[in-house]
């Protein structure tokens, strides 16, 4: 037997020890477990280990109330993660096209224009509060438009550089959906206009005006 047999032979003694021995999965002399069950070579085809679940994020976000939109303040919430299948049963075709797949609506296909009642309009994948309705306008584009967010640690701003273009896309800060985009083109007193996707939000009237 040469050595570099002996030594790896040794070494698979050790490794079926250490695990009748109630051992954890770990590396001897330079070869992981793996290799070792592959022969020593590399050339056999191993399972990926399964990755340690990652601890739900805990998000601290402004939240307010369905009765009046009073501030309630900061809050602990978990940011929701879901698979695309569950996406799927969560929201509709066109919402998951947007939120999931960073798309836009047809202008003019979705309710725009600002309500009548008093509200706020929350995400339509985890109901984060997004905007006040007071701070809406009409932009004439087609999409429902607001001069500032109803929080700004609600949404997150990140680069956007699709169809040859750089925007600010801006996300739903609870479940990382995408819901529009902002410009520089709003009216006072920011001169901001947030072009958010309708499909993307539900309003909820104020119970208490």
């Amino acid at each position: 037997m040469t050595s570099i047999s002996h030594n790896l032979a040794m070494d698979r003694r050790r490794f079926l020890l250490a695990v009748l021995g109630g051992g954890a999965a770990f590396t001897v002399g330079g070869l992981s477990a793996a290799r070792l069950f592959a022969g020593g070579k590399g050339t056999g085809t191993t399972a990926a280990a399964t990755p340690a679940a990652s601890p739900a994020q805990t998000l601290l976000l402004e939240c307010f109330s369905d009765d009046d939109g009073h501030n309630l303040g900061p809050c602990n919430v978990r940011k929701l993660v879901l698979t695309d299948e569950q996406w799927h049963q969560r929201l509709s075709d066109a919402a998951f096209n947007v939120m999931r797949r960073n798309g836009t609506e047809r202008a003019f296909s979705g309710p725009h224009e600002k309500p009548n009642s008093k509200g706020m309009y929350r995400c339509a994948g985890c109901d984060t509060a997004l905007f006040d309705a007071a701070t809406q306008f009409d932009s004439g584009t087609g999409w429902p438009s607001f001069w500032q967010p109803i929080a700004k640690q609600n949404v997150i701003q990140g680069n956007d550089t699709s169809y040859g273009m750089v925007r600010t896309a801006i996300s739903c800060a609870g479940c990382d959906s995408h819901l529009g985009h902002v410009f520089d083109d709003g009216p006072a007193p920011t001169g901001l206009r947030y072009c958010m996707n309708s499909v993307a939000m539900r309003f909820v009237a104020f119970r208490v005006s």
